[in-house]
């Protein structure tokens, strides 16, 4: 199968399939239902020393049947060929055996969105295998090419298009493509026990929009190389971390996880009791928007049917919405904010195109005015704890001496609470919005380090 057998999103087709099974439900009882349609096609190549080593392709409709008899609440799922009656009819069946939930059902008529907006996230370029091979041997090549580099761990090149239908028993039926190309490649420097590993990549929702092979190898390639022969920093209190863009979007999810209004209303988040009040520096301000054109993250209706609008999560240091689904809010006594996501029985709330706002200085003004601290990028393990904020990572990355990376520095551990680390963000003005998590470089002082 080539990719331009995965064109065709076939809309039509799904919503009438997704209605269907709404109509059976209804028929089998259900107060009310809804059904999603799950839509995807990839191709994928992957190379090692200049073999390819796997050529791969997928196709698959996926779905799922969301049932409602009174407060109580059941979901199935299947693939191609399955029986829509029988699911349906099982689906119900399950639903007057599961227990009762207060909060359970579909999204208010009001909060569905009345126009479905065209966010231009489908690109029809036809890519062949033969293309993602050439894209993939020479991104390799480029890295290979880097002096120090001395293996490869390999490269990969993707293409894929995707789509959802949402449809619902009280009226609503929507649906929207996508698609999405990506190329990665990650290679080896040094010898023996003292080797290092590094990689780069770039993922987009256009073809033409993505980086030139031999520029995203030649990134890896340096990257790589300038981690040999690393040493371990002295343990010290109160040091300036500096978050590599690339480790600071892992430190927005942990924002986004806390103020998610699922671990919120189960009272697991450190910022529970937070609302309308300082929860970091004055200088962050976070906003999440579904709307945006072209956005990596973007969506005309979230998977309940409701449209979502830019919001400012945290402006200028204070928190002013959680992310919200239609059950967790009425959980918490609120409205939706269209943040929900599909999954099982439930739709929980999460974030869309997220983003850190880039503050006014550069990241090299930046490491300059910390003068001495501790230039991170790579975390290793999960250290954080979201209820009370604990935060403890293994890390590697660059000692900034005189306000410049010195060298390499790996097998220490950074340690705070996020509490704390939120309030002393400073970030700097190089972010790059093609992540649907984007976040620039960013400086959190008074951390610890423990190293040798």
């Amino acid at each position: 199968m080539t990719y331009q057998d995965m064109r065709a999103f076939d809309a039509r087709t799904l919503e009438t399939e997704a209605e269907r099974l709404v109509e059976l439900a209804k028929a089998a009882g259900a107060d009310a239902a809804d059904a999603v349609v799950a839509r995807g096609r990839s191709t994928s190549v992957t190379v090692r020393l200049g073999e390819v080593e796997g050529t791969e392709a997928s196709e698959s409709d996926d779905f799922s049947l969301r049932v409602f008899v009174g407060k109580r609440v059941a979901s199935v799922s299947a693939g191609k060929g399955f029986d829509a009656r029988e699911l349906a009819e099982r689906a119900v069946a399950m639903a007057r055996v599961s227990p009762e939930d207060p909060f359970a059902g579909l999204a208010d008529e009001a909060d569905l969105a009345r126009t479905i907006e065209d966010l231009d996230r489908f690109d029809p370029t036809v890519v062949t295998a033969a293309q993602l091979t050439e894209a993939a041997l020479a991104m390799e090549a480029a890295a290979r090419a880097v002096p120090g580099v001395t293996n490869s761990a390999g490269a990969s090149a993707s293409a894929g298009m995707g789509g959802m239908v949402l449809v619902t028993s009280h009226g609503f039926s929507g649906s929207y493509p996508g698609s999405r190309f990506g190329r990665s490649v990650s290679v080896i420097a040094g010898e023996g026990t003292r080797m290092e590993r590094d990689y780069d990549f770039d993922s987009r929702l256009f073809f033409d929009e993505l980086d030139d092979p031999q520029e995203i190898g030649r990134r890896a390639g340096e990257r790589t190389v300038r981690r040999v022969n690393p040493r371990q920093a002295d343990t010290g209190r109160n040091i300036t971390v500096v978050f590599d863009p690339r480790v600071a979007r892992g430190f927005l999810g942990h924002v986004a996880s806390a103020i998610n209004g699922t671990p919120v209303a189960r009272k697991t988040s450190f910022l529970r009791d937070r609302m309308g009040q300082a929860v970091m520096s004055p200088t962050v301000t976070i906003t999440d928007d579904p709307q945006i054109r072209r956005g990596p993250a973007s969506r005309p209706f979230d998977g309940e049917g409701v449209k979502g609008s830019r919001l400012e999560m945290i402006k200028d240091g204070v928190l002013q919405h959680w992310f919200l689904s239609t059950s967790t809010a009425r959980e918490l006594g609120l409205k939706t904010n269209g943040r929900g996501v599909r999954g099982g029985n439930n739709v929980n709330p999460a974030s869309t195109n997220l983003a850190l706002e880039p503050g006014d200085i550069t990241p090299e003004a930046l490491i300059r005015s910390v003068g001495t601290g501790f230039y991170v990028t790579e975390l290793i393990g999960q250290g954080v704890d979201m209820v009370t904020g604990e935060y403890s990572r293994g890390a590697s990355g660059f000692w900034i001496e005189n306000g410049e990376l010195a060298y390499p520095v790996s097998e220490v551990t950074i340690a705070s609470n996020l509490k704390e680390m939120f309030m002393r963000v400073t970030p700097a003005d190089d972010i790059d919005r093609k992540f649907g998590t984007a976040a620039p470089t960013i400086a959190i002082e008074g951390m610890t380090l423990a190293g040798r």
